[in-house]
């Protein structure tokens, strides 16, 4: 097996399959003597690259030299900078005319039919938080409910969990309003969630008798209300909560799994602590399942914007319309001005971790990033938490950072979430499940613990991405059943809920 891995014929810079020590000659290509020690995962230049000549991987511009490189050179951030346009990629013209591959699997999940055309895939109550003044109550709350408690009497509920933040108050009604009001709504009515209580302290901005009236309509009998200021206190307010919850809970224990389509599944798709394999191996053959999944009529959420930033002529070329397309970039045009009145910049990124695992500029990690939303058209485009109504393939604005995102996601309705990682990420994410791709073996070995499946084995040559996405449907079906993830039976994710904040805090 080579040494090294070449990915597109255009490129002048390969990835390495192992550490490469100075003096070592690839003689199945071209006798390349490798000139300085590389990583494993790392770039080498394979032809002479001369200063101001764009850098090209994925037959795509990663970055511009900003020294000469000369064919065997270490090829990262000592000696690749960004281009000052991410619009040096050819933009693709729309093509839209697109067929599923074949899937040979499992038609229908069990899961639990919510009447109202959705599906889950887990069956929790929530403790929904208005104010970040009643996170203790809602806390206790939880704490009382735990899952040896759920185990005991009631046995067909996951869990009661308690959704808290830090705002709520000390805020305007702009942008930060809206976003939390859509986050909470979209958790009240999420198809995980058979239930849940929503605390307030009474004198926050985000005021319960505001949201009801504003969601009336998404809002199911499913639901109670406490001001912790009308209760008479806490010690009150959690009497009350027990009492409420109880009542809940006996009427989520009623609920049983039954045979579900797979177009009842909606998946968000993320990527974290990647590397320069992420865009190699985990997230095609992601793509290649999400396009299995859309065949079926399921649902797949591709999000973190900044991260698709020089990317996103991949995607505005599968939009199904010039609408669709115009409204992805204006996203990418008011990220970019988000950043700039904050003093920061979209090619602020990669992360450390990144940059260690191989990826140099936000426009490889974007080039690979994209791949997790396969090849299948791009249906429409939504705000952070806003309910996503389409089938298909969608993008959901959000923040890069992991559980901002997922957050948004979730609440936008996904009751899966499948998360690529090359560092190793332990990100888990109730109420829905956060299945781990490991994008190399060496990681998925020391953390096999974590890790769900493990798509390093397309660079070790032993599957496909065809074969890897196929594992990876049968994988979310089965997860979406019942199975644990290893993330959910290390019982992860009960903190993970990170609403995007944004706007004055006054």
């Amino acid at each position: 097996m080579s040494k090294i891995v070449m990915l597109n014929p255009r490129d002048n810079v390969a990835i390495c399959r192992s550490d490469l020590k100075t003096g070592t000659v690839l003689f199945d290509y071209a006798n390349l003597e490798v000139r300085q020690d590389i990583p494993q995962f790392h770039k080498i230049a394979v032809t002479d690259i001369n200063r101001g000549d764009y850098v090209y991987k994925y037959a795509q511009v990663i970055g511009v030299a900003i020294t000469d490189i000369s064919a065997g050179d270490h090829v990262h951030v000592h000696n690749i900078g960004m281009i000052e346009s991410a619009g040096e990629n050819p933009v693709a013209e729309q093509d839209v005319e697109w067929s599923p591959p074949d899937w040979e699997g499992p038609k229908h999940f069990l899961g639990f039919p919510r009447g109202n055309g959705k599906f889950g895939t887990r069956n929790y109550v929530a403790i929904l938080t208005t104010v970040n003044c009643s996170a203790s109550v809602s806390k206790a709350l939880e704490r009382h409910f735990n899952s040896e408690f759920i185990k005991a009497n009631f046995p067909n509920v996951d869990g009661v969990v308690a959704f808290t933040h830090g705002t709520g108050c000390g805020m305007s009604k702009g942008e930060g309003y809206e976003i939390l009001n859509r986050l909470l709504a979209g958790l009240a009515c999420h198809p995980n969630i058979s239930g849940c209580l929503i605390i307030g302290l009474g004198c926050e901005v985000l005021q319960i008798d505001d949201f009801i009236k504003r969601y009336s309509s998404q809002l199911s009998d499913q639901i109670a209300y406490l001001s912790i200021q009308q209760e008479g206190g806490v010690a009150n307010t959690v009497a009350r909560g027990k009492e409420l919850l109880h009542s809940i809970l006996s009427d989520a224990n009623t609920l049983k799994r039954e045979p579900c389509p797979l177009s009842g599944l909606s998946v968000a798709l993320q990527c974290g602590g990647s590397d320069a394999l992420s865009g190699i191996t985990a997230n095609p053959a992601l793509g290649y399942g999400v396009d299995l999944l859309v065949g079926q009529g399921g649902t797949g959420i591709l999000s973190e914007t900044p991260e698709i930033y020089g990317a996103e002529h991949l995607l505005t070329s599968r939009a199904v319309s010039d609408e669709v397309a115009k409204k992805l970039l204006d996203r990418i045009d008011w990220w970019l001005e988000y950043t700039s009145k904050n003093g920061a910049q979209l090619n602020n990124n990669p992360s450390p971790g990144n940059k260690a695992g191989g990826l140099t500029t936000i426009l490889e990690k974007s080039l690979g990033a994209q791949a997790k939303g396969g090849t299948s058209p791009l249906c429409d485009i939504y705000f952070y938490a806003e309910q996503i109504n389409k089938k298909g393939f969608v993008f959901m604005d959000s923040p890069g950072y992991d559980p901002v995102s997922v957050t948004g996601q979730i609440a936008a309705g996904a009751n899966v979430v499948v998360f690529t990682t090359g560092r190793g990420s332990v990100f888990g994410s109730v109420p829905s499940p956060s299945i781990k791709l490991a994008t190399n073996t060496p990681m998925f070995n020391r953390m096999t613990d974590d890790m769900d499946y493990n798509c390093g084995r397309i660079l070790d040559g032993d599957i496909d991405i065809a074969s890897a996405g196929n594992d990876i449907l049968n994988l979310i079906i089965a997860i979406a059943s019942g199975d644990k993830s290893k993330s959910e039976s290390q019982e992860l994710g009960y903190l993970e809920f990170t609403p995007w904040q944004i706007g004055a805090v006054v």
